[in-house]
């Protein structure tokens, strides 16, 4: 036999294991705590307060929009250089009123309500201006005794449909 033996191994003892324990787990909750933190700085609220309620109303909202549909009404909404907004009416009877709700996708500003009127040059234009940023427009417009609810977006970084460098 040789004189010289293989180093000995320490023994794997509770220590090891509760290391091993701490930093996994470390690892989980640090990932959880990033991931829920995330989530909940970009999740402005409450989609409806009361989901019960709203679930009551699904099919009274799905005939509405299903006779909106029928109507064949249109919006395309954009950005002055002013902040203004214009919408193009398509397909509405003349003489409507036009009221739009600017929301923030995320809730993270809060709701302006616009009234748009129409300008010499046939185009409804907002009453003030919207400020920078992307916005969900909920639009409704009366005309002829009917009512049309619809959305369209808009981005804060363009002016008249073209982005801005």
């Amino acid at each position: 036999m040789s004189s010289q033996q293989a180093p000995r191994r320490k023994p794997f003892t509770g220590k090891h294991m509760t290391v091993i324990l701490v930093a996994g787990f470390g690892v989980v909750f640090a990932v959880n705590f990033l991931m829920a933190s995330l989530a909940t700085s970009t999740f402005g609220g409450v989609v409806v307060e009361n989901s019960y309620v709203a679930s009551q109303h699904f099919n009274k909202w799905l005939d509405e929009a299903a006779k909106e549909k029928a109507l064949g009404w249109k919006v395309d909404v954009e950005r002055r250089s002013d902040g203004r907004l214009t919408a193009a009416l398509a397909g509405v009877p003349a003489y409507p009123t036009v009221k739009a709700i600017a929301r923030h996708p995320l809730g993270r500003k809060p709701d302006i309500a616009l009234t748009f009127q129409k300008e010499a040059s046939g185009a409804y234009v907002s009453d003030k201006p919207l400020p920078e940023g992307r916005w969900i427009l909920r639009f409704d417009i009366e005309a002829g005794g009917k009512i049309w609810r619809g959305e369209d977006q808009v981005e804060g970084q363009e002016v008249m449909g073209q982005p801005v460098p």
